[in-house]
This record gives C-alpha cells, sequence and structure tokens, in this order.
C-alpha cells in the first residue's frame, strides 16, 4: 500500500452527493446517518433527502456533503457497502 494520494477527477473541497438505497422495512436512515456522521464533520453535511420507492418498498437517501478529498469519500462508501441494511450505495 503506498502513502501517495489517490488521482481524483473532483477537485476538493467540494459538494458531493452521497446516496444509498436499502429496504424501507430496515433502519437504512439511522444506519446512513450514522455511517456519513462518523466520517464528515456535523458543519459539513449541507443537506439531507429521503425518498420512497414507488411501492413504498425501498426508500433513497441523499445526503449532500462538503468532501474534503478522495480518501473520506472512499471510506463513507466502504463503510456504506459494509452495511447489510444498505443494498446500493452511490
Amino acid at each position: 500500500m503506498t502513502d501517495e494520494p489517490r488521482e481524483s477527477l473532483l477537485e476538493f473541497p467540494c459538494e458531493f452527493p452521497v446516496k444509498a438505497m436499502g429496504r424501507a422495512d430496515q433502519p437504512v436512515r439511522e444506519v446512513f446517518e450514522r455511517i456519513v456522521a462518523e466520517h464528515v464533520p456535523e458543519a459539513h453535511v449541507l443537506t439531507w433527502e429521503e425518498k420512497p420507492s414507488g411501492k413504498g418498498n425501498f426508500v433513497a437517501i441523499t445526503a449532500c456533503i462538503q468532501a474534503s478529498d478522495q480518501e473520506q469519500l472512499d471510506r463513507i462508501y466502504h463503510a456504506l457497502t459494509d452495511a447489510p441494511e444498505i443494498l446500493v450505495a452511490l
């Protein structure tokens, strides 16, 4: 493993939408909020949005954050994909 920063197409810091989806009968929002809070200072969470699917079986959650670097985004996405309540992280 190298200590060199990963190259990114994004210019940091930047506003970045973190999105996740899960089953509506699971604590998706709580898990998503906990993971984001572990990696993003509260002041850097700009907006939250939650939308149910058409039939109400799933929920999509988006947090627009002030991302500091690519490594921060990588840590968030790894944590989201490791959570069993999160079906998809975008």
